[in-house]
């Protein structure tokens, strides 16, 4: 219960900043510029700390979902989950899921090293 309060909590912030960065600039700025603010400014609010616990899939696919909505308001795209891969593979956007088991490998792994020691 208290796990899904915090991501329930950090999706909100989330849609938050995407919302203000989407608010601010609209479509003033090309597709390019707003994936860059959101990589930059709003990825790291949904991944923060979350490499230190233990996530299930569910998980996982519930802080992929407002990643996948955010692509289907910039590309206009109704209901595509393809064409929402596309487009992020085409800009080279990675889900939070992958950032986070990346992470999370990388924490094991920096932990390992220093419990042996």
């Amino acid at each position: 219960m208290y796990l899904s309060a915090i991501l329930d909590h950090v999706k909100r912030s989330f849609y938050r900043a995407a919302n203000a960065i989407f608010g601010r600039i609209g479509r003033i700025a090309s597709e390019e510029v707003i994936i860059q603010m959101i990589i930059s400014k709003c990825i790291p609010v949904l991944v923060y700390g979350l490499e230190v616990c233990p996530l299930t899939k569910s998980d996982l696919k519930s802080l992929d979902f407002p990643v996948n909505r955010f692509f289907m308001k910039l590309f206009n795209i109704l209901s595509n989950i393809q064409m929402v891969n596309d487009c992020r593979v085409y800009f080279g956007f990675d889900l939070p899921s992958v950032i986070i088991v990346r992470q999370s490998k990388k924490f094991l792994s920096i932990n390992a090293t220093y419990t042996v020691s």
